[in-house]
Order: structure tokens, then C-alpha cells, then sequence
């Protein structure tokens, strides 16, 4: 089972009892604030859920494997998740 955006938008709206169009700007704004400061290079800290920051990959030789031939892979950014302790917690328990 996969939850949503919308599955998301919809939960935020139930629980804060607030119209879904709300709920849905409300989602949007927090994943676009998560974004920005990334793309700044800030780290995002949710104290409890976990934090998001950006890695950097050095380049390397990589293979293609249909191939076999060698392949230079450049440098690049990936954004990383580290869970929190009470996310760890709780996903322990269950």
C-alpha cells in the first residue's frame, strides 16, 4: 500500500478540520519549503520525524551492463533522509 500527496492532503484535512483546498495549500508550501532549503543547502530538521539534506557523489567509472564498457559517471547531488529517534521508535514497535 502507497500513500499520496492526495491520500496525505486528505488526512492533513480530516485531522485539522479545515477544507481540503486548505489542507492542499498547506502540503504544498511545506514540500516546496523542504525544497528551497535544500536547494540552498540547508539542512531540513523535523525534531522527532527525521532531518533531509543534500550528499554529494564524487565521480567515478562506472559499467555499462548491457555492454560491458566503461562509463565515467559524473559528480552529483542527491537529496538524503535520515529518520529521527521517535520514528525509529515507533516503527520498532509495530
Amino acid at each position: 500500500m502507497t500513500m499520496t500527496k492526495a491520500d496525505l492532503v486528505e488526512l492533513v484535512a480530516e485531522n485539522a478540520d479545515v477544507a481540503r483546498k486548505q489542507a492542499d495549500e498547506v502540503v504544498q508550501v511545506v514540500l516546496e519549503s523542504i525544497i528551497a532549503a535544500l536547494h540552498r543547502n540547508e539542512k531540513v530538521e523535523l525534531r522527532g520525524f527525521g532531518s533531509f539534506r543534500i550528499r554529494q557523489r564524487g565521480e567515478r567509472t562506472g559499467r555499462n551492463p548491457k555492454t560491458g564498457e566503461q562509463v565515467h559517471v559524473p559528480p552529483k547531488k542527491i537529496p538524503y533522509f535520515k529518520p529521527g529517534k521517535h520514528l525509529r521508535e515507533e516503527l520498532l514497535q509495530q
